[in-house]
């Protein structure tokens, strides 16, 4: 979050992805550094998951990042 914060206030669009079971956790460091990141969330967990399962993964999000990085 700290990265994302980072190039942000440096003017370069940015955005975190993560898994879904660090939700709570990234709402509790947004409240604390109090920033809201733009975050796009994958299923957990990653690890373990065949290469073909991290592609399926990450050709879903695909979509949902590039949105969320060309709008507002």
């Amino acid at each position: 979050m700290h990265d994302i914060s980072d190039l942000e206030s440096r003017g370069i669009p940015a955005l975190g992805v993560a898994t879904e079971a660090f939700v709570e956790a990234a709402a509790a460091q947004s409240a604390t550094l109090g920033y809201e990141p733009t975050l796009v969330w994958v299923p957990h967990p990653i690890q373990d998951r065949t290469d073909d399962e991290i592609r399926k993964i990450a050709d879903d999000a695909f979509e949902e990042i590039v949105k969320r990085m060309t709008t507002n």
